[in-house]
C-alpha cells in the first residue's frame, strides 16, 4: 500500500496534487514527488514555503499571463526558479495556428479554447519550455506548474506531460475531472479533509471518465499528428532521445 499522496494540503492552496503513480500502457508508473501541478502559488503561507523545501521543489512553471503575474506574483523563496511559461498569447505575442482543424461545433467555448491552444505556436512554446525544464532538472527534485485555478492550462500541460510519458487518454482525463471535485468545497469556502481526499482519489480510480473538453484536446492532437510523439517532435521540437530521457527519468521500472 503506497503511502503517497495525490492531493497535498497548503494553506493557500485548493488544487495541489501530485502527478504521481499513474500507470502507463507497458506497466511503468510515473514516480511519485517529482511533478506537482497546481493552482495560484500567490497565496502560500510561511509553513507552505517550508513544505516546498521538503517537497524538494526547486522550480516554478507559472502558466498564467502576464497579467495574472503581476496581479498576484508567485510567493515562493529566492532559491526557487521562476519561470514565466504564459500559456495563452498575450498581446504581441505569435498568434498563428499551424494546422488546419475542423471547427468545434458552436455552443462547446472551452472545447474550442483548448483547441485553439494546442494549435497555437505560441502556446506551443511554453508547453515546450515546461517539458525543457523537466529534462534538465536534477533527480533530487522536483517541479511545479500552475495557473490561477489549477484547471484549464494545467490541465492541458499535464495531459501533455503524461502523455508523452505513456498515460492513457482515460486516465488523464480522469485527473482532470478530478479539479471540479476539489472546486466544489472552494465553492462552500471550506477545505476538504484528508478523507475527502482519499475519497476522491478513489472515486476518480473507479469511475470512467468523460471530459468532453479534454477529450477535444487530446483528440486533436491524435488527428492533427497521430500520437503524442509525433506532436512532441514536429511541433515542440522535442526530440526522439528526449523523449525517452523524460521517461527515463519519471518512470519507475
Amino acid at each position: 500500500m503506497s503511502n503517497h499522496q495525490r492531493l497535498i494540503s497548503f494553506d493557500g492552496t485548493m488544487n495541489f496534487r501530485d502527478l504521481g503513480g499513474y500507470q502507463t500502457a507497458n506497466g511503468q508508473t510515473v514516480k511519485w514527488r517529482k511533478i506537482y501541478r497546481s493552482d495560484s502559488l500567490s497565496n502560500l503561507s510561511a509553513n507552505d514555503l517550508k513544505k516546498f523545501k521538503n517537497l524538494k521543489i526547486t522550480v516554478d512553471c507559472d502558466l498564467r499571463s502576464d497579467y495574472e503575474q503581476q496581479m498576484a506574483p508567485d510567493r515562493i523563496d529566492d532559491d526557487i526558479k521562476y519561470v514565466d511559461a504564459h500559456i495563452y498569447p498575450d498581446e504581441g505575442d505569435i498568434d498563428k495556428e499551424v494546422h488546419p482543424m475542423n471547427p468545434i461545433p458552436q455552443g462547446d467555448m472551452l472545447a474550442g479554447i483548448y483547441q485553439h491552444v494546442i494549435l497555437n505556436v505560441h502556446s506551443q512554446q511554453m508547453f515546450k519550455r515546461v517539458l525543457a525544464e523537466l529534462l534538465v532538472l536534477p533527480t533530487d527534485q522536483a517541479l511545479v506548474f500552475h495557473c490561477s485555478a489549477g484547471k484549464d492550462r494545467t490541465g492541458m500541460s499535464s495531459a501533455i506531460i503524461l502523455s508523452l510519458l505513456g498515460v492513457d487518454d482515460e486516465t488523464i482525463i480522469r485527473d482532470y475531472l478530478l479539479t471540479n471535485q476539489l472546486y466544489d468545497f472552494a465553492n462552500e469556502h471550506q477545505l476538504p479533509t484528508d478523507n475527502d481526499m482519499g475519497n476522491f482519489v478513489a472515486q476518480m480510480n473507479l469511475t470512467k471518465g468523460d471530459g468532453p473538453v479534454m477529450r477535444t484536446f487530446l483528440d486533436t492532437i491524435q488527428d492533427g499528428w497521430g500520437s503524442i510523439t509525433l506532436f512532441a517532435e514536429e511541433q515542440l521540437g522535442i526530440t526522439k532521445h528526449e523523449i525517452q530521457l523524460l521517461r527515463k527519468k519519471y518512470l519507475d521500472n
